[in-house]
Protein backbone atom coordinates (compact mmCIF):
# COMPACT_ATOMS: atom_id res chain seq x y z
CA UNK A 1 0.00 0.00 0.00
CA UNK A 2 1.26 3.52 -0.80
CA UNK A 3 2.06 5.89 2.05
CA UNK A 4 -1.06 7.98 2.87
CA UNK A 5 1.08 10.90 4.03
CA UNK A 6 2.95 11.37 0.73
CA UNK A 7 0.39 13.85 -0.61
CA UNK A 8 0.45 15.98 2.52
CA UNK A 9 2.86 18.67 1.36
CA UNK A 10 2.83 21.96 3.32
CA UNK A 11 1.33 23.87 0.42
CA UNK A 12 -1.55 21.46 -0.14
CA UNK A 13 -5.14 22.50 0.30
CA UNK A 14 -6.00 22.23 4.04
CA UNK A 15 -9.29 20.43 3.40
CA UNK A 16 -7.56 17.84 1.22
CA UNK A 17 -4.86 17.36 3.85
CA UNK A 18 -7.51 16.63 6.47
CA UNK A 19 -9.23 14.12 4.17
CA UNK A 20 -5.90 12.38 3.62
CA UNK A 21 -5.29 12.31 7.36
CA UNK A 22 -8.68 10.70 7.91
CA UNK A 23 -7.76 7.96 5.47
CA UNK A 24 -4.36 7.58 7.11
CA UNK A 25 -5.96 7.29 10.52
CA UNK A 26 -8.35 4.62 9.28
CA UNK A 27 -5.49 2.71 7.69
CA UNK A 28 -3.17 2.69 10.68
CA UNK A 29 -5.71 2.52 13.52
CA UNK A 30 -6.71 -0.98 14.58
CA UNK A 31 -5.23 -2.62 11.52
CA UNK A 32 -7.35 -5.46 10.22
CA UNK A 33 -10.49 -4.27 11.99
CA UNK A 34 -13.26 -1.83 11.16
CA UNK A 35 -11.74 1.68 11.25
CA UNK A 36 -12.77 3.96 14.10
CA UNK A 37 -14.38 7.29 13.20
CA UNK A 38 -12.16 10.31 13.71
CA UNK A 39 -13.14 12.17 16.87
CA UNK A 40 -14.27 15.77 16.37
CA UNK A 41 -11.59 17.17 18.69
CA UNK A 42 -8.95 15.46 16.53
CA UNK A 43 -10.49 16.44 13.19
CA UNK A 44 -10.73 20.08 14.30
CA UNK A 45 -7.11 19.97 15.43
CA UNK A 46 -6.01 18.46 12.10
CA UNK A 47 -7.72 21.33 10.28
CA UNK A 48 -5.95 23.92 12.42
CA UNK A 49 -2.64 22.11 11.94
CA UNK A 50 -3.12 22.01 8.17
CA UNK A 51 -4.01 25.70 8.05
CA UNK A 52 -0.85 26.43 10.04
CA UNK A 53 1.21 24.69 7.36
CA UNK A 54 2.47 21.85 9.55
CA UNK A 55 3.99 19.03 7.49
CA UNK A 56 3.68 15.31 8.33
CA UNK A 57 7.47 14.91 8.52
CA UNK A 58 8.08 17.96 10.65
CA UNK A 59 9.75 18.07 14.03
CA UNK A 60 9.70 20.32 17.07
CA UNK A 61 12.27 23.08 17.30
CA UNK A 62 14.09 23.84 20.54
CA UNK A 63 13.49 27.49 21.44
CA UNK A 64 14.85 27.68 25.00
CA UNK A 65 18.39 26.52 25.69
CA UNK A 66 20.45 26.03 28.84
CA UNK A 67 20.58 29.27 30.84
CA UNK A 68 17.54 30.78 29.12
CA UNK A 69 15.50 27.69 29.90
CA UNK A 70 16.62 27.61 33.52
CA UNK A 71 15.86 31.28 34.11
CA UNK A 72 12.46 31.01 32.42
CA UNK A 73 11.49 27.91 34.40
CA UNK A 74 12.55 29.49 37.69
CA UNK A 75 10.22 32.45 37.12
CA UNK A 76 7.29 30.51 35.67
CA UNK A 77 4.21 30.11 37.94
CA UNK A 78 4.08 26.35 37.30
CA UNK A 79 7.48 25.94 38.95
CA UNK A 80 5.66 26.30 42.26
CA UNK A 81 3.58 23.17 41.65
CA UNK A 82 6.28 20.95 40.12
CA UNK A 83 6.72 19.15 43.47
CA UNK A 84 3.00 18.35 43.35
CA UNK A 85 3.23 17.11 39.76
CA UNK A 86 6.16 14.86 40.70
CA UNK A 87 4.35 13.53 43.75
CA UNK A 88 1.14 12.70 41.88
CA UNK A 89 2.50 11.69 38.48
CA UNK A 90 6.18 10.90 38.97
CA UNK A 91 5.83 7.35 40.30
CA UNK A 92 3.08 6.59 37.78
CA UNK A 93 5.34 7.75 34.94
CA UNK A 94 8.39 5.85 36.17
CA UNK A 95 6.56 2.60 36.89
CA UNK A 96 4.66 2.65 33.60
CA UNK A 97 7.68 3.73 31.52
CA UNK A 98 5.89 7.00 30.71
CA UNK A 99 6.93 10.65 30.79
CA UNK A 100 5.66 13.55 32.85
CA UNK A 101 5.81 16.79 30.85
CA UNK A 102 4.78 20.35 31.63
CA UNK A 103 4.48 23.10 28.99
CA UNK A 104 3.78 26.83 29.09
CA UNK A 105 0.90 28.64 27.40
CA UNK A 106 2.91 28.77 24.14
CA UNK A 107 3.30 24.99 24.09
CA UNK A 108 7.00 25.10 25.02
CA UNK A 109 8.06 22.13 27.15
CA UNK A 110 9.53 23.28 30.46
CA UNK A 111 10.01 19.92 32.17
CA UNK A 112 10.16 16.38 30.74
CA UNK A 113 10.80 13.68 33.35
CA UNK A 114 10.25 9.94 33.67
CA UNK A 115 11.61 6.57 32.71
CA UNK A 116 15.18 6.86 31.28
CA UNK A 117 14.67 4.61 28.26
CA UNK A 118 11.43 6.38 27.38
CA UNK A 119 13.20 9.72 27.63
CA UNK A 120 15.87 8.54 25.21
CA UNK A 121 13.19 7.55 22.71
CA UNK A 122 11.42 10.90 23.19
CA UNK A 123 14.70 12.75 22.62
CA UNK A 124 14.73 11.43 19.05
CA UNK A 125 11.56 13.40 18.24
CA UNK A 126 12.69 16.49 20.21
CA UNK A 127 10.21 15.92 23.02
CA UNK A 128 12.68 17.65 25.32
CA UNK A 129 12.71 20.67 27.66
CA UNK A 130 12.80 23.91 25.69
CA UNK A 131 11.15 22.46 22.56
CA UNK A 132 7.99 24.07 21.21
CA UNK A 133 5.13 21.59 20.95
CA UNK A 134 2.41 24.08 20.13
CA UNK A 135 -0.26 22.80 17.76
CA UNK A 136 0.78 25.42 15.18
CA UNK A 137 4.35 24.06 15.28
CA UNK A 138 3.96 20.26 15.35
CA UNK A 139 0.27 19.66 14.80
CA UNK A 140 -2.08 17.60 16.93
CA UNK A 141 -0.57 16.50 20.25
CA UNK A 142 -2.00 16.44 23.77
CA UNK A 143 -0.10 19.29 25.47
CA UNK A 144 -0.21 21.61 22.45
CA UNK A 145 -3.86 20.92 21.68
CA UNK A 146 -4.92 21.14 25.33
CA UNK A 147 -3.46 24.65 25.50
CA UNK A 148 -5.02 25.57 22.13
CA UNK A 149 -8.56 24.53 23.08
CA UNK A 150 -8.28 25.14 26.85
CA UNK A 151 -9.60 21.73 27.87
CA UNK A 152 -8.24 18.25 28.65
CA UNK A 153 -7.25 16.25 25.56
CA UNK A 154 -6.11 12.69 24.96
CA UNK A 155 -4.43 11.84 21.64
CA UNK A 156 -3.97 8.23 20.54
CA UNK A 157 -1.30 6.95 18.15
CA UNK A 158 -2.32 7.79 14.55
CA UNK A 159 -4.38 10.74 15.73
CA UNK A 160 -1.09 12.67 15.99
CA UNK A 161 -0.57 14.92 12.99
CA UNK A 162 3.16 14.29 12.60
CA UNK A 163 4.20 10.81 11.53
CA UNK A 164 7.11 10.30 13.94
CA UNK A 165 4.85 10.96 16.94
CA UNK A 166 2.31 8.29 16.01
CA UNK A 167 3.83 5.46 18.09
CA UNK A 168 2.95 7.52 21.17
CA UNK A 169 -0.20 8.17 23.21
CA UNK A 170 -0.55 11.20 25.47
CA UNK A 171 -3.07 12.94 27.74
CA UNK A 172 -2.86 16.53 28.92
CA UNK A 173 -4.94 19.09 30.81
CA UNK A 174 -4.54 22.87 30.97
CA UNK A 175 -3.65 24.57 34.24
CA UNK A 176 -5.16 27.99 34.96
CA UNK A 177 -4.22 30.94 37.10
CA UNK A 178 -6.75 30.65 39.97
CA UNK A 179 -7.31 34.42 40.06
CA UNK A 180 -7.38 35.57 36.45
CA UNK A 181 -8.46 32.29 34.84
CA UNK A 182 -5.78 32.59 32.14
CA UNK A 183 -4.07 29.44 30.89
CA UNK A 184 -0.60 29.05 32.43
CA UNK A 185 0.27 25.89 30.50
CA UNK A 186 -0.56 22.19 30.64
CA UNK A 187 0.48 19.04 32.47
CA UNK A 188 0.93 15.97 30.27
CA UNK A 189 1.59 12.25 30.56
CA UNK A 190 3.14 10.66 27.46
CA UNK A 191 3.99 7.05 26.69
CA UNK A 192 2.89 3.99 24.79
CA UNK A 193 -0.29 1.94 24.55
CA UNK A 194 -0.58 1.70 28.33
CA UNK A 195 -1.96 5.25 28.35
CA UNK A 196 -4.80 4.46 25.95
CA UNK A 197 -7.27 3.91 28.80
CA UNK A 198 -9.81 6.75 29.27
CA UNK A 199 -8.86 6.87 32.96
CA UNK A 200 -5.53 8.41 31.92
CA UNK A 201 -7.32 11.58 30.85
CA UNK A 202 -9.35 11.75 34.07
CA UNK A 203 -6.17 11.25 36.08
CA UNK A 204 -4.23 14.05 34.43
CA UNK A 205 -7.27 16.36 34.67
CA UNK A 206 -7.49 15.71 38.41
CA UNK A 207 -3.78 16.52 38.75
CA UNK A 208 -4.31 19.84 36.91
CA UNK A 209 -7.19 20.76 39.23
CA UNK A 210 -5.05 19.87 42.26
CA UNK A 211 -2.32 22.15 40.91
CA UNK A 212 -4.78 25.04 40.56
CA UNK A 213 -5.90 24.54 44.15
CA UNK A 214 -2.28 24.49 45.29
CA UNK A 215 -1.54 27.68 43.35
CA UNK A 216 -4.47 29.39 45.04
CA UNK A 217 -3.00 28.54 48.43
CA UNK A 218 0.49 29.68 47.42
CA UNK A 219 -0.59 33.05 46.01
CA UNK A 220 0.44 36.01 48.17
CA UNK A 221 -2.24 37.68 50.21
CA UNK A 222 -4.08 40.49 48.50
CA UNK A 223 -2.63 43.89 49.38
CA UNK A 224 -4.35 45.68 52.22
CA UNK A 225 -4.93 48.74 50.01
CA UNK A 226 -8.56 48.77 48.90
CA UNK A 227 -8.95 48.60 45.12
CA UNK A 228 -12.41 49.73 44.05
CA UNK A 229 -14.35 47.14 42.07
CA UNK A 230 -16.77 48.16 39.35
CA UNK A 231 -19.61 45.91 38.15
CA UNK A 232 -21.25 47.15 34.96
CA UNK A 233 -21.98 44.05 32.87
CA UNK A 234 -25.59 42.97 32.52
CA UNK A 235 -26.94 45.99 34.42
CA UNK A 236 -28.04 49.51 33.47
CA UNK A 237 -26.81 51.02 36.73
CA UNK A 238 -23.27 50.11 37.71
CA UNK A 239 -22.18 49.28 41.23
CA UNK A 240 -18.90 50.48 42.70
CA UNK A 241 -17.48 48.79 45.80
CA UNK A 242 -14.98 51.06 47.52
CA UNK A 243 -13.74 51.67 51.07
CA UNK A 244 -16.06 49.02 52.44
CA UNK A 245 -19.23 50.46 50.93
CA UNK A 246 -21.35 49.70 47.87
CA UNK A 247 -22.36 52.64 45.74
CA UNK A 248 -25.11 52.27 43.16
CA UNK A 249 -24.49 54.79 40.40
CA UNK A 250 -27.06 56.55 38.25
CA UNK A 251 -27.09 55.73 34.56
CA UNK A 252 -25.05 58.80 33.60
CA UNK A 253 -22.61 58.32 36.47
CA UNK A 254 -22.29 54.66 35.49
CA UNK A 255 -21.25 55.69 31.97
CA UNK A 256 -18.68 58.17 33.28
CA UNK A 257 -17.07 55.74 35.72
CA UNK A 258 -16.99 52.93 33.14
CA UNK A 259 -15.20 55.18 30.64
CA UNK A 260 -12.73 56.54 33.19
CA UNK A 261 -11.98 53.03 34.47
CA UNK A 262 -11.34 51.97 30.88
CA UNK A 263 -9.09 54.99 30.29
CA UNK A 264 -7.02 55.32 33.49
CA UNK A 265 -4.87 58.04 31.90
CA UNK A 266 -7.96 60.24 31.87
CA UNK A 267 -10.11 62.19 29.40
CA UNK A 268 -10.32 65.86 28.70
CA UNK A 269 -13.64 67.67 29.07
CA UNK A 270 -14.14 67.74 25.30
CA UNK A 271 -13.28 64.03 24.97
CA UNK A 272 -15.69 63.08 27.75
CA UNK A 273 -18.41 65.28 26.24
CA UNK A 274 -18.11 63.51 22.86
CA UNK A 275 -17.93 60.11 24.56
CA UNK A 276 -21.12 60.61 26.57
CA UNK A 277 -23.58 62.61 24.51
CA UNK A 278 -25.14 61.96 21.12
CA UNK A 279 -26.62 65.46 21.20
CA UNK A 280 -23.92 67.93 20.21
CA UNK A 281 -25.90 70.78 21.78
CA UNK A 282 -25.04 69.56 25.30
CA UNK A 283 -22.72 72.14 26.85
CA UNK A 284 -19.57 71.70 28.97
CA UNK A 285 -21.49 73.35 31.83
CA UNK A 286 -23.91 70.40 31.87
CA UNK A 287 -21.02 67.93 32.01
CA UNK A 288 -19.24 69.84 34.79
CA UNK A 289 -22.42 69.82 36.88
CA UNK A 290 -22.77 66.05 36.35
CA UNK A 291 -19.15 65.50 37.38
CA UNK A 292 -19.61 67.61 40.50
CA UNK A 293 -22.54 65.41 41.56
CA UNK A 294 -20.49 62.30 40.82
CA UNK A 295 -17.61 63.59 42.95
CA UNK A 296 -19.95 63.96 45.92
CA UNK A 297 -21.33 60.45 45.33
CA UNK A 298 -17.90 58.82 45.16
CA UNK A 299 -16.47 60.63 48.14
CA UNK A 300 -13.37 62.78 48.52
CA UNK A 301 -10.23 62.18 46.52
CA UNK A 302 -11.47 59.57 44.02
CA UNK A 303 -12.26 61.80 41.01
CA UNK A 304 -9.69 64.29 39.73
CA UNK A 305 -9.84 66.80 36.88
CA UNK A 306 -7.56 68.18 34.14
CA UNK A 307 -7.89 65.59 32.78
CA UNK A 308 -10.87 63.89 34.38
CA UNK A 309 -9.62 60.63 35.85
CA UNK A 310 -9.98 58.20 38.73
CA UNK A 311 -7.15 58.66 41.23
CA UNK A 312 -6.76 54.95 42.03
CA UNK A 313 -6.83 51.84 39.82
CA UNK A 314 -10.29 50.32 39.51
CA UNK A 315 -10.86 46.63 38.79
CA UNK A 316 -13.87 46.25 36.52
CA UNK A 317 -15.73 43.19 35.30
CA UNK A 318 -15.18 44.53 31.78
CA UNK A 319 -11.40 44.37 32.26
CA UNK A 320 -11.65 40.84 33.67
CA UNK A 321 -13.45 39.57 30.54
CA UNK A 322 -11.01 41.42 28.27
CA UNK A 323 -7.96 39.90 29.99
CA UNK A 324 -9.36 36.40 29.82
CA UNK A 325 -10.15 36.76 26.13
CA UNK A 326 -6.66 38.08 25.43
CA UNK A 327 -5.10 35.02 27.05
CA UNK A 328 -7.44 32.59 25.28
CA UNK A 329 -9.36 31.59 28.42
CA UNK A 330 -12.71 31.59 26.61
CA UNK A 331 -14.57 29.46 29.16
CA UNK A 332 -13.43 31.68 32.03
CA UNK A 333 -14.31 34.83 30.03
CA UNK A 334 -17.81 33.49 29.39
CA UNK A 335 -18.35 32.74 33.07
CA UNK A 336 -17.35 36.30 33.94
CA UNK A 337 -19.86 37.79 31.46
CA UNK A 338 -23.35 38.18 32.97
CA UNK A 339 -24.58 40.29 30.07
CA UNK A 340 -23.87 43.32 27.85
CA UNK A 341 -22.20 46.41 29.24
CA UNK A 342 -24.79 48.95 30.48
CA UNK A 343 -27.32 47.63 27.93
CA UNK A 344 -29.58 50.69 28.15
CA UNK A 345 -26.80 53.21 27.53
CA UNK A 346 -26.72 55.19 24.31
CA UNK A 347 -23.49 57.04 25.11
CA UNK A 348 -21.40 56.65 21.91
CA UNK A 349 -18.21 55.46 23.64
CA UNK A 350 -20.12 53.01 25.84
CA UNK A 351 -21.96 51.62 22.81
CA UNK A 352 -18.61 51.05 21.05
CA UNK A 353 -17.09 49.37 24.10
CA UNK A 354 -20.20 47.23 24.63
CA UNK A 355 -20.19 46.07 21.00
CA UNK A 356 -16.45 45.39 20.95
CA UNK A 357 -16.59 43.27 24.10
CA UNK A 358 -19.64 41.27 22.98
CA UNK A 359 -18.29 40.74 19.46
CA UNK A 360 -14.93 39.59 20.80
CA UNK A 361 -16.56 37.08 23.13
CA UNK A 362 -19.06 35.71 20.63
CA UNK A 363 -16.33 35.37 17.95
CA UNK A 364 -14.23 33.39 20.41
CA UNK A 365 -17.21 31.15 21.21
CA UNK A 366 -17.92 30.50 17.54
CA UNK A 367 -14.26 29.67 16.92
CA UNK A 368 -14.12 27.39 19.98
CA UNK A 369 -17.20 25.38 18.83
CA UNK A 370 -17.96 24.21 22.35
CA UNK A 371 -21.65 23.18 22.27
CA UNK A 372 -22.28 24.02 25.94
CA UNK A 373 -20.76 27.50 25.71
CA UNK A 374 -22.61 28.22 22.47
CA UNK A 375 -25.88 27.00 23.98
CA UNK A 376 -25.42 29.19 27.06
CA UNK A 377 -24.97 32.25 24.83
CA UNK A 378 -27.78 31.35 22.43
CA UNK A 379 -30.30 30.87 25.24
CA UNK A 380 -29.30 34.02 27.12
CA UNK A 381 -31.49 37.12 26.56
CA UNK A 382 -28.74 38.81 24.54
CA UNK A 383 -28.17 35.74 22.33
CA UNK A 384 -31.73 34.74 21.50
CA UNK A 385 -31.52 36.37 18.06
CA UNK A 386 -27.81 35.93 17.42
CA UNK A 387 -28.01 34.18 14.07
CA UNK A 388 -24.30 33.42 13.76
CA UNK A 389 -24.19 31.76 17.18
CA UNK A 390 -27.30 29.69 16.44
CA UNK A 391 -25.75 28.56 13.15
CA UNK A 392 -22.54 27.59 14.95
CA UNK A 393 -24.58 25.73 17.57
CA UNK A 394 -26.49 23.85 14.88
CA UNK A 395 -23.24 22.48 13.45
CA UNK A 396 -22.15 20.96 16.77
CA UNK A 397 -25.50 20.19 18.44
CA UNK A 398 -28.10 19.61 15.77
CA UNK A 399 -31.10 18.83 17.97
CA UNK A 400 -34.65 19.34 16.76
CA UNK A 401 -35.14 22.38 18.99
CA UNK A 402 -31.91 24.02 17.78
CA UNK A 403 -32.79 23.43 14.14
CA UNK A 404 -36.30 24.76 14.67
CA UNK A 405 -35.04 27.91 16.37
CA UNK A 406 -32.47 28.47 13.62
CA UNK A 407 -35.08 28.06 10.90
CA UNK A 408 -37.38 30.54 12.68
CA UNK A 409 -34.56 33.07 13.03
CA UNK A 410 -33.57 32.78 9.38
CA UNK A 411 -37.19 33.27 8.39
CA UNK A 412 -37.68 36.26 10.70
CA UNK A 413 -34.49 37.96 9.60
CA UNK A 414 -34.92 37.04 5.94
CA UNK A 415 -31.52 35.35 6.07
CA UNK A 416 -30.43 32.66 3.61
CA UNK A 417 -31.33 29.21 4.84
CA UNK A 418 -28.03 27.62 3.75
CA UNK A 419 -25.95 26.71 6.77
CA UNK A 420 -23.33 24.00 7.26
CA UNK A 421 -25.04 20.81 8.31
CA UNK A 422 -23.13 18.22 10.33
CA UNK A 423 -22.07 15.06 8.58
CA UNK A 424 -23.88 11.86 9.45
CA UNK A 425 -21.77 9.64 11.74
Amino acid sequence: MSDPWVALEPGADPAERVRMLRRAHETFTEAGTVPRPVRSVVADSWRRSARAGVGPDGTASVELLDGDLGAYRAEHPLARVMPLFRELLGTFAADGEHLLAVCDTHGRLLWVEGHPSTRRKADRMNFVPGARWAETAVGTNAPGTAVAVDRPVQVFAAEHFIRRVQPWTCAAAPVHDPRSGRVLGAVDITGGNGLAHPHSLGFVQAVARAAESQLALLLPEQPAVDMPELSALGRDEAQLCTAGRRVRLSRRHSEIVVLLAHRPEGLSGDELLCALYEDESVTPVTLRAELARLRRTLGPGLLASRPYRLTVPVESDVAVVERRLETGAVTAATRAYPGPLLPGSRAPAVVRLRRRLADGLRSALIARRDPDLLADWAHAPWGEEDLDVWRALATVRSTASVRARLAALESELAAPAAWPRPTTP
